[in-house]
């Protein structure tokens, strides 16, 4: 899924013609990977997917942390290294209370540690929805809108300006870069550090 839609960007543009249309669904796609690539996320995910993870390299805390290397919006089941089913009243999230987890921790009462049985590569299996939430954040979805209507003007030319003076001239642009510094800052709270 996108974060936005063809028909939000023309709303939001004052566009009334199909004429773009197939362009503005490209300049989406090209937005939401300038989004994620800058803060080193992904904002949402509609279905399941399966990540694995290593029972030594991944684990701390007396084996009872798992660190997680990608945003985890839902659990939907995980599968310790050794072939059981880690039951979810076995563990608790990291953030406790919000999302995207980054780390789920097995409870002290549990009786259990990550473990594996031949091979502590990849031996740790989590199925789930894997992105900082299920839908995009309100204000994702806003900044998805402004910078693809940002990439659509730029490629009109708006924002560019030229200035001729007898055997000089110069071109200035106003929207010099793919993301303006305004977008930039608000993504910058999203921005994941990588470990």
């Amino acid at each position: 899924m996108a974060y936005t839609t063809v028909t939000e960007i023309k709303e939001f543009m004052g566009i009334t013609v199909s004429t773009d249309d197939a362009l503005l669904n490209d300049l989406i796609t090209r937005a939401q990977r300038h989004i994620e690539a800058y803060t080193h996320r992904v904002f949402e995910a509609a279905a399941d997917s399966t990540r694995r993870f290593d029972a030594i390299e991944n684990v701390t805390l007396n084996g009872r942390r798992l660190l997680l290397d990608e945003d985890l919006a839902v659990i939907t089941s995980i599968t310790n290294g050794d072939g059981t089913t880690v039951a979810s009243t076995s563990y608790v999230t990291e953030p406790r209370n919000e999302t995207p987890y980054w780390a789920i921790t097995l409870k002290a009462d549990a009786d259990i540690v990550w473990t594996y049985n031949d091979t502590p590569e990849d031996a740790i299996a989590i199925v789930g929805r894997w992105a900082y939430s299920t839908t995009p954040p309100a204000d994702i979805q806003d900044i998805t809108i402004r910078l693809v209507a940002h990439l659509y003007q730029r490629r009109q030319g708006i924002g560019v300006r030229s200035e001729r003076v007898p055997f000089y001239s110069v071109t200035y642009d106003a929207a010099a870069g793919s993301m303006p510094a305004e977008i930039r800052e608000e993504l910058d709270h999203y921005r994941k550090v990588r470990w």
